[in-house]
């Protein structure tokens, strides 16, 4: 686990704080925003790269772990996520959709760092990886359409335009990119190796660049905030509940039940971030 990883919390507090600071800079304030989608993009491609889409099959010999996981990231999940958002944040359709979109996305990074420290199945945790991209991929717009499509707040050609500009463009890339190094397997490696800490450094730009832009708007509006807090809160005590009952129930090891509660706890607020930055430019 290299330095980047290890700081991966304190880089982003510090990237919101310095961005809410420059925010404060007319210039830069206005300026801001027309990074956010390019520097979201980058950090999409090269963490697509790092993805060993070609070890997807590995995910399916253990059979029992990864149905297990698929039916708690893509069915439950996503229907706990919008109980939670009709219950809590139905009055305000900017929140109720940034909600769902961030409960739906399985976290496909750093998850395995924090599986790591807790003892959990890494191996088995990344195996599960590409599979987890691949199904939020194409079902996150299906989730939008389901549960937000009644809020007239979700445009479909929007929505499938920045899908294709922020998932699949990046994600084509980076599977062209490895075709072309396909013969190179060693130094594709020392690339990818050079190449770890560029999707941190990306999100944290990203980050400063969003806080720059609207961070005056969130300081204005922290009543929101708390609004969320508890939607958010109950989430992952109803999901840490559930997974520990099911690990049990299925008779997963001790290491099995940590990598299922991390996948399932989770989130990918970096896809979710750049669908959002795209599909709703005019929201803050």
């Amino acid at each position: 686990m290299g330095l980047f990883e290890k700081m991966y919390t304190f880089i982003i507090f510090l990237a919101v704080i310095i961005g809410i600071s420059l925010g404060q800079l007319e210039p830069i304030r206005t300026s801001a925003e027309s990074f956010i989608v390019p520097l979201l993009i980058s950090m999409l491609y090269i963490t697509f790269l790092q993805i060993p889409f070609e070890e997807i099959r590995k995910s399916f010999k253990n059979l029992k772990f990864t149905s297990t996981t698929v039916i708690m990231n893509f069915l439950w999940t996503p229907l706990l996520a919008w109980l939670l958002a009709l219950l809590f944040l139905g009055d305000n359709p900017a929140l109720y959709i940034g909600f769902i979109m961030l409960m739906v996305t399985p976290c496909t990074d750093w998850y395995i760092i924090f599986t790591g420290l807790a003892k959990g199945n890494v191996a088995l945790s990344t195996a599960i990886l590409p599979l987890n991209l691949l199904l939020q991929v194409f079902l996150l717009p299906v989730y939008l359409l389901i549960f937000g499509g009644t809020t007239g707040f979700i445009e479909l050609s929007f929505l499938v335009e920045s899908i294709l500009i922020v998932l699949f463009i990046p994600l084509a890339l980076s599977v062209l990119t490895k075709a072309l190094l396909k013969s190179k397997q060693q130094f594709a490696k020392n690339l990818l190796s050079k190449l770890s800490a560029l999707p941190i450094i990306s999100l944290s730009l990203a980050i400063v660049a969003m806080f720059a832009s609207q961070g005056q708007l969130l300081l204005d509006n922290l009543n929101l905030l708390w609004k969320l807090t508890i939607p958010i809160l109950l989430y992952f005590v109803i999901n840490f509940i559930v997974g520990r009952k099911i690990g049990q129930l299925l008779k997963f090891s001790q290491s099995d039940k940590v990598s299922l509660n991390m996948t399932t706890l989770a989130r990918n607020s970096p896809i979710a971030l750049a669908i959002a930055m795209t599909a709703f430019p005019d929201q803050p």
